[in-house]
Parts: structure tokens; sequence; C-alpha cells
């Protein structure tokens, strides 16, 4: 049977509280979230099975056991780092971890993303996804982009900018259910549900009196909805950036001149101020604003 052995990150994790008897000054050393930090420790006292600080009010300090234990961790981490390793890179590239939803990636991101790394060579970009309005801690990310209404206490949060959101349906679709020409005409249509993109506040915009759809397909991923569209189950609301290319190609179409000029959720760049001083998260938040402040 392999032997099990704690995870490395959250043993530096807990040295580096246990000697600044600070969680977020710990955090800081090792350039993450106060939040991620006391996901490590969480994860090594499970391991343990033992509490590893004693938390009374914003103090920490260790436990007996923590203080014992501290003594083995050091060893362990003194033998890794001063372990002799000749091929070694003299010095570390600076990283910036970003978690973004996934039409976001694929749609914007991605496609602006090479301006920044020709800029900043030095730089190297980790891309995770997130599910939007469901994932909101930042875990180990050093900036999020999220896709919601905006309000996320003790964390800078600063909006990228502003999309008007309109319905689309595909050709096919419309010959199958008839002309769509006036928003009363959607009676006859199956609205696409999704909680990214809620079909309320379009509808009473357009002087309709409808409750929220409750029946019927629902996605949670605005790539997907814009799919769902175009295969001709119902008809959607999107935004320009998503369905700039499928218009063009005439795989769907827009209805309608209305649009919801300030739907509920937008997309804003999520992070917590103190890894802003990081140099390359500076750089890269900077470089988010100016490339996608004129959207």
């Amino acid at each position: 049977m392999a032997t099990r052995i704690p995870p490395v990150h959250a043993l530096s994790a807990f040295e580096a509280a246990a000697r600044h008897g600070s969680f977020a000054l710990a955090a800081e050393e090792l350039c993450i979230t106060p939040s991620a930090l006391s996901h490590r420790i969480r994860l090594l006292e499970e391991f343990v099975g033992e509490r590893l600080f004693v938390r009374d009010g914003r103090n920490v300090g260790l436990s007996e056991f923590g203080r014992r234990y501290l003594d083995v961790v050091r060893q362990a981490l003194r033998t890794l780092t001063d372990f002799p390793m000749p091929r070694r890179a003299a010095s570390v590239q600076p990283r910036v971890k970003i978690t973004v939803p996934p039409t976001f990636a694929r749609y914007m991101l991605v496609p602006q993303l090479a301006s920044f790394t020709q800029q900043h060579p030095e730089i190297a970009i980790e891309i995770y996804l997130s599910v939007p309005l469901y994932d909101l801690s930042l875990a180990e990310s050093d900036v999020e982009v999220r896709f919601g209404p905006g309000k996320y206490p003790n964390l800078q949060c600063d909006k990228l900018f502003s999309e008007p959101t309109f319905v689309v349906a595909s050709p096919a679709y419309l010959e199958q259910v008839g002309d769509i020409r006036v928003p009363a005409d959607l009676q006859k249509a199956t609205l696409i549900r999704s909680a990214l993109e809620p079909w309320q506040p379009w509808l009473e915009a357009a002087g309709l009196d409808w409750p929220e759809p409750a029946t019927g397909v629902r996605v949670d991923d605005l790539g997907l909805l814009l799919e769902m569209v175009k295969h001709g189950h119902g008809v959607g609301l999107t935004r320009e950036h998503f369905a700039r290319d499928m218009i063009a190609a005439g795989e769907i179409v827009r209805l309608f001149e209305l649009q919801m000029s300030t739907p509920p959720h937008a997309y804003y760049v999520v992070y917590e101020k103190p890894v802003a001083e990081r140099p390359e998260v500076l750089s890269f938040l900077q470089w988010m604003q100016a490339t996608f402040r004129n959207f």
C-alpha cells in the first residue's frame, strides 16, 4: 500500500502562517489569497486529524500539536529546499492566475490575449474556468472575471464594459413557428431560459407583463445558449460579441430593434486589493481595463 504524504503546498502554508503568526501575512508571502491559505490549512488539519492553530478572534496561535508538528514540517521543507538541483533555472517566471467564465474566455479573452503576451513576454498567464453565479470564492486565483450583478463584499470589483442584450433565433426555427415580427409574437415561441440572461427585464422593456419563463430548456453557459438557438431549440437572449460571427454567417438572426441597454448582469474583474501590489498582476489588470474599456 502506498504511503500517503501531506500536500507540500499545505505544508508551506502551515509553516508560513506559523512563522508570521498571521494568515494574511503568510498569504501575501505565498502570493495567494487569505481564503486560499485558510483552505490549505484546513486541508492539512483534515489530513493529520488535529487542530494546528487555535483561533481567538483575529489572533492565531499554534496548538500544542501544531507546535510539535511545526518542527517536523520545517525539517522536511528544509531538506527539500537544500537538495541541489543544478538544472533548475536561476529565476522563477512571474505568473498571474486568472479564473474566467467559459464563454468570456472563448469569445473575448483568448482572441485578445496575444497583445498582453507580446507586451509582457516575461509574465506567464494561467487560465482556469469557472461557472458564473456559482463560483463565488477567489480560491487560488489572483484575478477573476465574473459575470453577475457586481456586488462582491470585501473584494475589489471593476466593471469591464456594458453590453446590451437582444433576441435571436435561427432561420429554421422561425420557419417552423411562423413569423415573429413584434415582441408579443414570442408567445408562440419557446424561450430558452438562463439565470445568466433572465427574460423578465427584457420583457418589461418590451411592454410585456409576462412572468419569467418557468418551463423548457435551461442552460447556464452563454456559449451553450447560443448553440441551442443555432440548432433551433427556441429563441434566446444574447450579446453582440458572442453572436457576431453566427449572425454574419446567417446561422442566427436578430429579432426586433429593441435591446436591453442595462441588463442585470455584466462582466467584472474581481480581486483582493493586496494582490494588485504585485507588478505582474497590476500589469494584467491595467491591460484588461485598457483592452475591454471600449468594447
